[in-house]
C-alpha cells in the first residue's frame, strides 16, 4: 500500500497520463470538520514544496491522512505509531 512519499503518490497521480486524477481523493486532518477529517478530490489541489494547495489554503502535506480510489481502495496511508 505505501510506496513512497504522499508527494510522489500525488504526483504520479496528477501527471503520469495512465491515471486520472478524477479517479482518487485525499483525506486530511482537518480540525472543525466532521470527524476532524476532510476529503479533497486530487484534481483540486496543486502540489507544492512541503505544502500543497486547495484554491487559496495552503496545507502542509504531514495533514494528509490517506489517498483513497474512488472505489474504497487505500493507495497510500500513513503510517501509524
Amino acid at each position: 500500500m505505501r510506496k513512497g512519499s504522499v508527494k510522489e503518490v500525488l504526483a504520479k497521480l496528477k501527471y503520469d497520463p495512465r491515471e486520472n486524477e478524477d479517479d482518487y481523493y485525499i483525506v486530511i486532518e482537518h480540525r472543525g470538520a466532521y470527524g476532524d477529517v476532510k476529503k479533497i478530490p486530487v484534481g483540486m489541489i496543486e502540489l507544492g514544496h512541503g505544502y500543497f494547495f486547495v484554491g487559496e489554503a495552503q496545507i502542509p502535506y504531514h495533514r494528509i491522512l490517506k489517498v483513497v480510489r474512488k472505489d474504497g481502495k487505500v493507495i497510500w496511508e500513513t503510517r501509524k505509531l
